[in-house]
């Protein structure tokens, strides 16, 4: 995901939510909640331009049960030609967060009942940005030899590059048109 330094951005404080009130209610008790956060740093190496979704915590013996689905808009790079192109990731979270947080685990509600959503998230959203992207179906990509964005310009770096036993067969094709 491209990391883009931009000064218009909320903090991934938005995606800290305080479930005290669920750990104290005891398990059977869920809060639904709905995300529509414009664009915001999840982490240091991942910029989301909007998240939004619906969210089910529920108080279970465990601890908190998470379960949602989220869509993300992300700037990436297409994987042929490197051009910008603009993606939506869509991805579903069940997780089920300990509490009390044993020592080591990634996912956690900290002492004072505050839930940090970020590192779920970026998790998430970095397994569906993994797969390759295209800015179309017919991109031609890069030249291997100049670099060339070959969907915008020709190159002309293999027009003298033939196999010697094939400059016959070229010849009767230019000669065929």
């Amino acid at each position: 995901m491209k990391n883009e330094h931009t000064a218009h951005y909320v903090s991934n404080r938005v995606l800290k939510i305080n479930v005290g009130f669920l750990l104290s209610d005891g398990p059977g008790h869920s809060r639904d909640m709905t995300f529509d956060v414009p664009t915001v740093r999840v982490s240091d190496d991942v910029m989301l331009q909007y998240l939004r979704g619906d969210l089910r915590i529920s108080r279970t013996k465990e601890g908190l049960l998470l379960q949602g689905s989220f869509t993300a808009g992300i700037e990436d790079e297409c994987s042929r030609c490197l051009e910008d192109v603009k993606r939506t990731l869509a991805f579903d979270i069940e997780e089920l967060v300990a509490y009390p947080t044993p020592v080591g685990t990634e996912f956690s509600v900290s002492d004072d009942g505050i839930l940090d959503l970020a590192p779920l998230v970026r998790a998430e959203a970095l397994i569906e940005a993994s797969r390759t992207v295209l800015c179309r179906a017919d991109c031609k990509g890069l030249c291997p030899e100049c670099g060339t964005n070959l969907n915008h310009e020709t190159c002309h770096c293999h027009e003298d590059d033939i196999d010697p036993r094939m400059a016959k067969l070229k010849q009767l094709l230019k000669s065929s048109d």
